[in-house]
């Protein structure tokens, strides 16, 4: 029999991503990556930094969305996994308490140290987040459940019933009933649904993912007790936030919060093997798998396997040992202050918000005469063009890695990982300030690429 070679398949195949993605997945994707300058083909990664085939490294500032919070390719991670493997594991037997999803659970409690004491393991955020919806209706015997404007909790049905946003809901309708969406900020509305006594929990991101945007300080805190005064559960979306991304273990204990229901994913993982879980109390729990028949009326094939619990395990292991949450503080401290000296050089820049190592930067319509014609034109042809123009720029001149923050604002978002030192924040904030410099110059470079950008976008539309 031919033996099975990973390595040599991929030495042998290597370049042919985006081919390969044309052809059997995702074509638009590959599009986009292609017209916006992503289209790379990386070879390895480690730490904060990502690196091609001939040793370019590229300053990952994204994060894969948040999950690779440890950094990539941690040592203490794929030691463990490499152990956990090497030990031939009995694995996902299902009619089994298998003990390091025991273990797992055990840990997570001790970091919440709170009244959620009930862990359930799945494998997405969106996953632990229709867990917490079933949960919440099964408890309460109650119908609906509210959100907040722009938050975002997932693509699944009932997690997409619940975000409400045109862009990732256009076409896939009709929702869920009984999913309701509520102003941000706005504890008056939120009051109203609540004393309707029909609602069986509020879910929101305590920090939200698209936009890094955050109430009052006094409006979680006023949320949860009105939420136990009409007993309503209140569910804290900690997906993204969670483990340490804000300078907290936790993002709600920044208002002192104590949720009924708390979801967490990414960092979990490690950065390797898919990790989630929906951690709430123990009578909460009791309320789906209320008699003997019904163990296992809530449940997932994967979601308490061997590599994950080890990957969680591990992870958490760092994240202590490291002492990465304080990091986040600490770095997330000195890139909001650096980036806040930025808004005093250039008109561009409105606003920089952020907790840890979670932030924004949103611009707006700029001082200068020229700078106002070239912006107002870019928006009047596409919205977000300008802020994609940024984000774009700082990957092909300064090889970092961004986001657009949220589809219909003109703000970026970052992602570091918690393992960042002076040497990452000095090579954001500068190629960020060199990119603001170039966009004073409506003439230069970077606008033609925008122009460049706008033309591409029309074309693709006119292949539909």
């Amino acid at each position: 029999m031919k033996e099975f070679d990973i390595k040599q398949i991929l030495q042998s195949r290597f370049g042919e991503n985006y081919s390969l993605h044309e052809k059997y997945m995702n074509r638009t994707l590959a599009t986009v990556l292609k017209t916006i300058g992503f289209d790379k083909c990386y070879k390895s990664a480690k730490g904060a930094y990502l690196y091609d085939a001939d040793g370019n490294d590229y300053l990952d500032f994204l994060t894969g969305y948040g999950v690779y919070g440890m950094g990539r390719n941690h040592p203490v991670i794929a030691k463990a996994i490499k152990d956990a493997i090497d030990m031939d594991l009995p694995n996902m037997v299902q009619l089994d308490c298998a003990e390091l999803s025991g273990l797992l659970a055990e840990r997570i409690v001790k970091l919440l140290d709170n009244r959620c004491t009930a862990v359930f393991f799945c494998n997405s955020g969106t996953e632990a987040n229709e867990g917490a919806i079933k949960f919440a209706r099964a408890h309460t015997k109650r119908p609906r459940v509210l959100s907040l404007s722009s938050g975002y909790h997932g693509l699944s049905y009932g997690s997409l019933s619940l975000t409400v946003s045109p862009h990732f809901q256009d076409g896939y309708g009709p929702f869920l009933p009984g999913m309701s969406k509520i102003p941000f900020n706005d504890l008056n509305a939120l009051e109203e649904e609540l004393k309707k006594g029909d609602v069986a929990a509020f879910i929101a991101e305590p920090v939200q993912g698209k936009g890094v945007n955050y109430p009052s300080d006094d409006y979680f805190p006023a949320a949860q007790e009105l939420c136990r005064k009409y007993g309503t559960l209140l569910i804290m979306d900690e997906v993204q936030t969670g483990l340490g991304r804000t300078g907290k273990m936790f993002a709600y204990q920044h208002w002192n919060l104590d949720p009924d229901i708390v979801t967490m994913a990414k960092a979990l993982s490690g950065g390797y093997v898919p990790c989630a879980a929906f951690v709430t109390t123990r009578e909460i729990h009791q309320s789906s798998f209320s008699t003997l028949d019904r163990c296992v009326v809530h449940s997932t094939t994967f979601g308490r396997n061997n590599l994950a619990m080890v990957c969680g395990l591990a992870a958490i292991h760092v994240l202590e040992s490291e002492h990465l949450v304080e990091n986040c503080a600490k770095m997330g401290k000195i890139l909001v202050d650096r980036l806040e000296a930025l808004k005093q050089k250039h008109s561009y820049i409105k606003e920089v918000r952020g907790k840890g190592l979670m932030i924004a930067v949103e611009f707006k319509e700029p001082s200068g005469l020229m700078q106002k014609a070239a912006w107002k034109a870019l928006k009047l042809a596409n919205d977000a063009l300008f802020t994609q123009m940024i984000v774009t720029s700082m990957m092909d001149k300064h090889r970092v890695l961004t986001q657009v923050a949220s589809h219909g604002l003109d703000a970026i978002k970052i992602l570091p990982p918690f393992i960042i030192a002076d040497k990452e924040v000095d090579r954001f904030v500068n190629g960020l300030d060199d990119v603001l410099s170039s966009a004073a110059n409506p003439t230069g470079p970077l606008w033609k690429f925008g122009t460049r950008l706008l033309a591409a976008s029309r074309a693709n539309k006119g292949q539909k």
